[in-house]
């Protein structure tokens, strides 16, 4: 029987708007604007200037840092601007901006074909590091780093993510029902890379079409396919690993230290198309959704392809919205203009009106516990919003876990106050790591 974890909510999926809509493939856009910085780590530094010609899959940034990856050209054309330009996540950050020739054209040796099974394991490893690819579900690690633990890690389980627990979003599933045999193939390729033979792909019950693709798809190998109860937020990597291997991650510890590796579904497709074919990460699926959306959709989008031309496909608006998010609603960031563009961990877009937003007056934490009981790692988000509330971050980092939160927004959705707890932690977290950076 598998095990549960602690706390979580049910919150509805809405994934009705687009889990039937099939992939689809926009027509290019006519610029991309390409930040340096779409992972965890240094930023890339741009290795092009204004009025260089690029191709598709040409590096155009790189880092010396050891913690990065590199980012390549989505489409081929003129390098017309390389500067300061909006993000998803940062305000503003180094971009290169590319004008589309109409050529598409790919830099040479891109594509090609490879026999990935007689490859060696770093062979594979660097590979991915060239490709650029890192975690497609959001969390953006480098997937090279993740795939090297250290010798005294002794990983024996690997967990292909498949969970996609945050409403809205259909990419995952329509990728399950439409790419499978990529799937299979990158999921073969990185258990060779880590050694290990036992795996598992975890799916929620709430999708049992891709269920029994993804049954069928690996019938016959050792990685067992396991329907998981529908719980956010079940595709968090701890929560998964602790229902499908009652392994508990350590407070303030790492997958790898209890033997065990997570990827993303998209993760697995990138480097089936890397390995297998030499082709980099410049594309990815992406869910456009929500109620202000008038034909809510999955499509595979170039990297830069700004939300407002993703949007713009989708037939615009159906109604006037309130909020655009990058992500889910649960763990999304807000944006304030859709010239933003797609990076690496765009998994979705949403525009949600002003009957799916919270705007209401938030008040005093009345002590109920909810967030508390709705906290999956054990906290007490209303402690810790209200020590981020009052500037006491280091009260809330060594009294109450503040670095152990993994904000899923659980305490957010279930506050009666209506507290932006999530947005009180991710300020303490940023004075912790502004102060430890000083020092």
């Amino acid at each position: 029987m598998l095990k549960s974890f602690l706390g979580g909510i049910h919150p509805k999926d809405s994934k009705a708007y687009s889990s039937e809509k099939s992939i689809e493939i926009p027509p290019l856009p006519s610029t991309v604007i390409i930040p340096m910085s779409q992972h965890i780590g240094a930023p890339c530094v741009p290795v092009v200037k204004v009025g260089d010609k690029v191709k598709k899959g040409q590096v155009i940034g790189q880092s010396d840092a050891f913690m990065h990856s590199p980012i390549h050209s989505s489409i081929s054309g003129e390098v017309i601007k390389v500067e300061d330009m909006p993000h998803t996540s940062l305000v503003k950050c180094l971009s290169v901006v590319i004008k589309n020739d109409g050529l598409d054209e790919w830099a040479e040796g891109i594509p090609m074909q490879r026999d990935w099974d007689k490859l060696e394991t770093q062979e594979i490893k660097d590979i991915i590091k060239g490709a650029g690819i890192v975690g497609m579900g959001g969390a953006t690690f480098p997937t090279h780093i993740k795939l090297s633990p250290s010798p005294d890690k002794k990983i024996d389980t690997f967990i292909l993510n498949a969970a996609e627990c945050e409403p809205y979003l259909t990419a995952d599933y329509r990728m399950m029902l439409e790419y499978a045999d990529r799937i299979v193939t990158g999921v073969k390729i990185l258990m060779k890379t880590l050694g290990v033979t036992k795996g598992f792909v975890g799916i929620e019950n709430n999708k049992p079409k891709a269920v029994e693709v993804m049954k069928e798809a690996f019938k016959g190998t050792s990685i067992e396919v396991v329907a998981l109860p529908t719980k956010y937020p079940q595709g968090a990597e701890k929560m998964l690993i602790k229902v499908l291997t009652d392994r508990e991650v350590p407070q303030g510890g790492l997958p790898m230290d209890v033997g065990v590796v997570v990827q993303n579904v998209g993760t697995a497709v990138a480097v089936c198309d890397a390995v297998v074919n030499g082709i980099p990460l410049i594309e990815r699926v992406t869910t456009v959704s929500g109620d202000a959306i008038k034909e809510p959709k999955n499509l595979l989008l170039r990297i830069g392809t700004t939300f407002k031309d993703a949007i713009d496909y989708c037939g615009g608006y159906e109604k006037t919205p309130k909020k655009i998010i990058m992500g889910g609603p649960m763990m999304g960031f807000a944006q304030f203009t859709t010239d933003v563009p797609v990076i690496k961990g765009v998994s979705g877009i949403l525009a949600l009106s002003k009957d799916k937003v919270n705007t209401g007056e938030e008040y005093n934490c009345i002590r109920c516990g909810r967030c508390v009981e709705a906290c999956p790692m054990g906290l007490v988000p209303s402690m810790l919003s209200i020590l981020g509330e009052r500037h006491k971050f280091q009260e809330a980092k060594e009294e109450y876990g503040l670095l152990n939160c993994i904000e899923c927004g659980s305490c957010v959705y279930t506050c009666p106050a209506k507290r932006n707890i999530v947005q009180y932690i991710r300020y303490s977290k940023a004075l912790n790591a502004a102060q430890a950076q000083k020092k």
